[in-house]
């Protein structure tokens, strides 16, 4: 595997290839574990870490924050010029274990003491999913920082706040999944987005791209439109197209990406994930298990250099 890699990297240096999204403004990105695959820079130009930046990862003892992978995610963008996304502040998913069982003063103190480490280790840190998934799996914790409140999401907005505060340079993103497919979903999150932006707490709204290989791209293009209403910059945040059909596969890029890629609120693209065996949904790979290129990825380099 070694030797393909080399190859493959090879390959690339001969033909001079520049990253995909190379001369436009908006960025295509993907997100990196602790393995530090230098093929990463021929593709992409802004890096998310997968799993290093949850809390539940960091500090899944109290008070013993390890932060290897992170640093070096983070080096890896310094060095290459690259925008890094932290991912994430606030999710119930994966949270440490052991925050539910503390008293809600402990637990808002817990919290203020996880912005607050993670603003003095990367200060220069570009974008933050500050709350992700608020609609579907909000953390046990809520309740200690406003819970519904006055708004319905103080919780949401007090950990704003506190991004703001911390954050000052960095921009502060919603993410969510199910929003461009499903009009409910969409309304509750434009109501939410409303609420932070009337307070100057939000710079941009992402929109997860799992689930989309049932979607229709007429109503997701259509809620795009009604997404970017709001006036915000709108991220993809996680797409990725699971099926081991290559022809299918590239037939859900042609449908889907240009309706991303082309319309004028859409900040950027991050792709999760796009190796065989390193990929969260196990089909959604770009490069397969020998270190070829599977046709939606050259489809992809082909319509961006377009």
């Amino acid at each position: 595997m070694k030797k393909l890699v080399f190859i493959a990297l090879l390959a690339l240096a001969t033909l001079g290839q520049a990253q995909l999204a190379a001369g436009h403004e908006k960025f295509l990105g993907n997100i990196k574990t602790a393995a530090l695959d230098e093929e990463f820079i021929y593709y992409w130009n802004q890096i998310t870490p997968e799993d290093a930046g949850k809390w539940g990862s960091v500090e899944a003892q109290r008070d013993t924050k390890v932060w290897v992978v992170l640093d070096r995610i983070f080096d890896y963008g310094r060095a290459h010029g690259m925008p890094v996304k932290f991912h994430t502040l606030v999710w119930g998913q994966q949270e440490p274990r052991w925050v539910a069982a503390l008293p809600p003063e402990e637990q808002r103190a817990e919290v203020e003491e996880w912005f607050r480490a993670v603003a003095e280790r990367y200060p220069d840190v570009a974008m933050i999913d500050v709350v992700n998934e608020p609609l579907h799996h909000p953390p046990s914790y809520q309740e200690a920082l406003g819970g519904a409140g006055e708004t319905g999401w103080d919780w949401v907005i007090w950990s704003f706040e506190q991004a703001r505060k911390h954050f000052p340079n960095a921009r502060l993103l919603l993410n969510e999944f199910n929003i461009l497919c499903c009009v409910d979903n969409l309304a509750r999150y434009m109501e939410l987005a409303r609420l932070l932006q009337e307070r100057g707490l939000i710079d941009g709204i992402a929109e997860q791209g799992h689930g989309l290989e049932r979607a229709d791209p007429a109503v997701i293009a259509r809620n795009l439109e009604t997404l970017a209403e709001l006036g915000l910059p709108i991220y993809i945040s996680e797409l990725c197209l699971n099926t081991a059909d290559d022809s299918l596969q590239l037939q859900l890029y042609q449908s889907l990406f240009p309706i991303f890629w082309e319309h004028p609120a859409i900040a950027g693209v991050t792709l999760w994930g796009y190796k065989a065996g390193e990929i969260w949904r196990p089909n959604a790979f770009l490069i397969d298990w020998l270190g070829e290129e599977r046709p939606a990825l050259q489809w992809l380099r082909e319509y961006l250099a377009r």
